[in-house]
C-alpha cells in the first residue's frame, strides 16, 4: 500500500491578543503562503488537531479556517488521505494574488506583449481608450464649481420620502416581479405628457423608454445603432460622456465645430457627408452654452433624411433659462423620425436617482426594447412609480421653478464675483442657461495645469480644453455652480485667484 506524504507544517504564527480572530489569522496564514507559491499545489497539509496542538489553541478556530480554504479552492480534500493544497490553482492567477497579498500592484506590461503573453487575458482597444478618472482630478471631489452637481439639498425630501414609503408599503406582486424591458407605463406616461407639453416632442407612451441616465441611454442607442468604423459627428468642444459612450460602440468620432449658432452643420458634411449619426446638444450646447439656431436645426435634419443618419438629441439641463423661455427641442421639428431623444432626471432632481429616459422613433422601439433586454432585462420598478406620483401630483413642476430662481441667483453671484475678482484673468463667454458657464482665460494658460492645482486645493472646476477632441481653440474654466451656494461661490473665486496668481 503506497503510503501518503507526510503533512507539512507550514509556519503560520497566531496572536491571541490580537483584534482579527484567530480563524481568520489561520485563514490568511495559509492563503498567503499558497499565493506566495511557499506551499506548493499537492503538499499534504496536517490534520486540524495537529495542527491545533501545534499552535496551542482550540481546534474550532482552524476547522473554521481549512472549511474556508476548501470552499474557495485553495485545500482539497481526499478521502482517506487527508487535506492537501489544491492541485488546480493556475500560476498567473497565483502570481496575481501573490503582488496584491504584498501591497504593491502587479507591473502593467504593455498592451502588445499582454496580447502575446501566454494565457494573457488581453481587453478590447475601445476599453483601452476610455480616459481613466484618476486622469483628471478635477472630476474628484464634491463642492465649489464642480459641474452637473445640482442643488440635492434643495429637493423636497418630505415629499418625496413620503412617496417613496407609499411605493414600498403598497407595492403590488406584480410590481415586485419582472416588468418591461421599456419601463413602468406609468412613469412612460408621466414623462411623455411632460415632454410633449414643456419640450414640444412628439412623442406617445409607446415611445418612450426608461434608463439609468443619459449615459445609458447614449450607450444603448450606439448598441443599436452603430457598427464598429461607422463615422458619427461629435461636436467639438463637447461632452466626453457621450463620446466615450460612443467610442465603445466601436465608432470613428469626427469632430465638428460649433460657433455662435451651435454645430456647424456644413463643416460636418464636408468632414463626413455619409456619418451614421450626430450627437448633438441644441438646446444648450455642452459646454460652451449656445443654442443651436433654427436655420442650423432644419439643416441638420435636412442632412439626416437625406442621408439617412441619425441625430442623438442630448437636452442637457435644457429646463434652466434665465433671459427666455426654456427652448423647444429639435426632435419637435422632425418629420422623418431621424432622432432619438435623450434626456434625465440626474440634473433637475439628484444624481443618485438614475433614472432618464429616450423618446424613440416608433419604428425602432422592438429593437431597442431586444437589445435592452439583452443588457440588463428591465429597469427597476420603484423609483419609476415614485416618479411619475412626483410627476403627475404637480411636484415636480414646482421643482423646478424654485430651482430655476436659485440657479439664477447663483449664476448671477458667480459672475458677479468673476466681474469683481478676476476681472481681466477671466472672461465669462455665456451664461443664459443651465447650471454652469464657461469662463476663458488669457491665452498661453494651462487650463488643465490650473484645474488641477484647483483640484488639489478643494476647487472642482474643469478646463475647457478636456471637452476637445483636437486641440483646444482657447484655453478656458467650466465652472459648475448649481450645487455651489452664493457665499461659498464667492470665496470659490477668492480662492481661485490664489491659484491664478500663484
Amino acid at each position: 500500500m503506497k503510503r501518503s506524504p507526510s503533512a507539512v507544517l507550514a509556519v503560520i504564527a497566531v496572536e491571541r491578543t490580537a483584534a482579527t480572530p484567530l480563524y481568520r489569522q489561520i485563514y490568511d496564514g495559509y492563503r498567503d503562503a499558497i499565493v506566495e507559491r511557499r506551499l506548493r499545489a499537492g503538499e499534504r497539509l496536517p490534520s486540524t488537531r495537529q495542527l491545533a496542538a501545534e499552535l496551542r489553541i482550540s481546534r474550532m478556530p482552524v476547522l473554521i479556517a481549512f472549511e474556508q480554504l476548501l470552499a474557495e479552492g485553495y485545500f482539497e480534500s481526499r478521502v482517506g488521505a487527508g487535506t492537501f493544497v489544491a492541485a488546480a490553482l493556475p500560476g498567473e492567477r497565483l502570481a496575481r494574488d501573490a503582488h496584491a497579498a504584498a501591497g504593491r500592484p502587479a507591473a502593467r506590461a504593455p498592451r502588445s506583449a499582454r496580447a502575446s503573453r501566454p494565457g494573457a487575458r488581453p481587453v478590447s482597444g475601445r476599453s483601452e481608450a476610455v480616459v481613466p478618472p484618476e486622469s483628471e482630478p478635477w472630476l474628484g471631489g464634491w463642492g465649489a464649481f464642480r459641474v452637473s452637481q445640482p442643488a440635492v439639498d434643495r429637493l423636497p425630501r418630505r415629499t418625496w420620502s413620503r412617496l417613496v414609503s407609499r411605493h414600498t408599503r403598497g407595492a403590488s406582486a406584480r410590481q415586485l416581479s419582472y416588468g418591461s424591458a421599456m419601463g413602468h407605463e406609468p412613469f412612460r406616461e408621466a414623462v411623455a405628457a411632460y415632454l410633449r407639453t414643456a419640450r414640444a416632442v412628439r412623442c406617445e407612451t409607446e415611445q418612450i423608454m426608461a434608463v439609468s441616465g443619459s449615459q445609458q441611454a447614449l450607450d444603448l442607442a450606439a448598441r443599436v445603432l452603430l457598427d464598429p468604423g461607422c463615422e458619427v459627428w461629435v461636436e467639438e468642444p463637447g461632452y466626453g460622456g457621450a463620446r466615450a459612450a460612443l467610442s465603445m460602440a466601436g465608432a470613428r468620432l469626427v469632430p465638428v465645430p460649433v460657433d455662435g449658432q451651435g454645430l456647424d452643420v456644413a463643416a460636418g458634411i464636408a468632414r463626413a457627408p455619409r456619418a451614421r449619426a450626430a450627437y448633438v446638444t441644441p438646446s444648450h450646447q455642452y459646454p460652451l452654452g449656445m443654442t443651436m439656431s433654427a436655420a442650423r436645426r432644419l439643416q441638420l435634419l435636412e442632412w439626416a433624411r437625406e442621408s439617412g443618419a441619425w441625430i442623438l438629441e442630448d437636452d442637457y439641463d435644457s429646463e434652466y433659462r434665465y433671459e427666455s423661455l426654456p427652448v423647444a427641442a429639435l426632435q419637435g421639428l422632425d418629420r422623418d423620425a431621424r432622432v432619438i431623444y435623450v434626456g434625465t432626471f440626474s440634473k433637475v432632481l439628484f444624481p443618485a436617482l438614475r433614472l432618464g429616459y429616450l423618446a424613440l422613433p416608433a419604428d425602432l422601439v422592438a429593437r431597442f426594447a431586444a437589445v435592452r433586454a439583452t443588457m440588463d432585462d428591465f429597469p427597476a420598478t420603484l423609483y419609476q412609480a415614485v416618479l411619475a406620483d412626483f410627476i403627475t401630483e404637480g411636484h415636480f413642476a414646482r421643482h423646478l421653478r424654485k430651482m430655476r430662481q436659485l440657479y439664477r441667483e447663483r449664476r448671477d453671484a458667480l459672475v458677479g464675483a468673476i466681474a469683481a475678482e478676476l476681472d481681466g484673468e477671466l472672461r465669462v463667454r455665456d451664461g443664459q442657461a443651465g447650471m454652469h458657464l464657461v469662463a476663458t482665460l488669457r491665452p498661453g494658460v494651462d487650463d488643465r495645469r490650473l484645474a488641477a492645482e484647483a483640484a488639489r486645493r478643494g476647487l472642482w472646476l474643469m478646463p475647457l480644453s478636456s471637452c476637445y477632441l483636437g486641440a483646444a481653440a482657447e484655453p478656458g474654466l467650466v465652472l459648475g455652480y448649481g450645487g455651489t451656494g452664493a457665499g461659498e461661490i464667492r470665496e470659490g473665486i477668492r480662492r481661485l485667484r490664489e491659484v491664478l496668481g500663484g
